[in-house]
This record gives C-alpha cells, structure tokens and sequence, in this order.
C-alpha cells in the first residue's frame, strides 16, 4: 500500500482521529488497471486535484502522486484491478471547524486485484429506482457516500447490479455509476453540475460518441423518460459500459442490449 510518501505492508497506519474517518473529510479516486497500466490516469488525477480544491484541501504536487501510483502498481504487480486512494485533511482533536493549516494531509492508496469472470457488458443487467438523497454538491468525490451505500443496498437486495437516483422526476445518475439513455438514435445523459460526479468513463464516452458521429444531448430528462427510452446503460470506472435491460419491473426496449450501447462498448474496449 502507498501511506503518504512510502510504499509498505498493508497495515494499520490510520489515526483514531484521522478527519477522513470521524468526517469523511477527504476525497478518493479509484483507477482502472488493464495490462498493468492505470487507465486515463491522468483524467482521475485531474479530478483528484479539482475534488480538493472544492473543499480546500491543500496537496502536494499531483506529478509526484501519479508517479507512485504507478509504482505501487509496479510493487504489486498487478495485471488487471484496480487503485484505490484517497486523502483526507489529516489527523486533529476532534472539532468541527479545519485543523491548524500545518496540520500534514493524509494520503492512503491500495491495489486490488479484479478479473472480471462474468460477461455483463454483453448480457446486460437490471437497475432498481430511488430517490436521489444526497448532498447538492454531488459533483466532488468525497469519502461521504452513506447515501450511495443505501441506495447500493436496495439494488443488491432486489438482485440488481444499480439502483437509479432521481431527485423528484429528474434523473440524476446511479449509486456508484452514471446513467444514460437512448432515444432514437440519440443519447441523453444528466449534464455535468452539481447533482451528478462528471465521470471518467462518463466523459471518455462522450468522446467516443463524437468520433462515431454519434449525437449526446447532456441535458436533463425525467423517470418517465428513462422508462420509454430504446436502450438503457450505466458507465463507471472498472464497470466500463453496461447495457440496463430491466429498470424495477419495466423492461427497457426490447429487454436486450440495444445495437448503439454494444457499439459504445466495443469502442471503450478498445482503449485497454
């Protein structure tokens, strides 16, 4: 594991009054390994970088982060998973307001090992529907995810690979993934604000969909909407791209994976 500075022995190494673990005062990045290299790590580093500033949160040079990254990897030889990490706002006497600014942020990062054995991008899956009860600043990729958690929870327990969030109509995105829709040709995903995390995966798709002259309206669109729409699929860092083919008890479409979501995951297959 990469503790600060040291790469080491899994261990106990965090403080009983860390602000990440009495707070969830910190943020995290989880990255996609394949063929041992980090995918689009410059993309989550970017966003690590943004997620801090947002809740001011002072960090080293991102540079010298990326680079042991890429060296925990190294260590661990991992071929296929994933890195975990995150930085929190360090360790204090437990009060409310932020430590003395010299107070030395905390940084923690893990590999794990993830060979996908099941085919979901190809077969698909079904989501469930909830409501969205988060925080409205959705958009920074902090370590408070109860909300997620529960929400996550509900899908697993109904046998579903994603609960789908809506706040009142709107859709918004999933626990731990974004969601889009097609209708017509044309794809539909909730625009990149406060409400929604601008994914990774997310943006890496929009991309895609360019370069195959493929239209993406990053617009807002309801339940109903969701319900109606020709193809379904959620994205997410490791997940990739997963056609939705059931949302509660209403088949989407024709209940397979739509042509477009199975062209939008060949293209993402390609990257790696």
């Amino acid at each position: 594991m990469l503790f600060n500075d040291r790469i080491m022995d899994r261990e106990n190494v965090v403080d009983i009054e860390d602000r990440g673990y009495q707070f969830g005062d910190g943020i995290y990045e989880v990255i996609g390994v394949y063929d041992g290299k980090p995918l689009m790590l410059d993309e989550h580093m970017e966003r690590l970088e943004r997620s801090a500033k947002e809740i001011k949160l002072n960090m080293g040079l991102i540079d010298d982060l990326k680079t042991k990254l890429e060296e925990l990897v190294s260590a661990n030889n991992l071929e296929e998973g994933i890195i975990y990490m995150q930085v929190s706002r360090g360790a204090a006497a437990r009060w409310h307001e932020f430590p003395k600014a010299d107070t030395p942020t905390v940084t923690v990062a893990y590999t794990r090992a993830e060979n996908r054995t099941n085919n979901v991008e190809d077969q698909g899956a079904t989501a469930v529907l909830t409501e969205d009860i988060r925080w409205l600043r959705c958009d920074i990729k902090t370590l408070n995810l109860l909300p997620n958690v529960m929400a996550k929870q509900e899908a697993v327990e109904h046998g579903a690979i994603e609960a789908i969030l809506h706040r009142g109509e709107i859709v918004t995105e999933a626990s731990a993934s974004n969601v889009f829709i097609v209708k017509d040709g044309t794809l539909y995903t909730h625009p990149a604000d406060n409400y929604i995390l601008n994914g990774i995966t997310r943006r890496k798709i929009i991309q895609l969909c360019e370069a195959l002259n493929l239209k993406v309206n990053e617009q807002t669109y309801t339940v109903d909407e969701l319900l109606d729409a020709d193809e379904v699929f959620i994205s997410a860092t490791k997940l990739d791209v997963v056609p939705i083919l059931k949302v509660d008890d209403h088949t989407i479409g024709n209940g397979e994976p739509g042509e477009i979501t199975k062209q939008i995951v060949q293209e993402f297959r390609s990257l790696y």
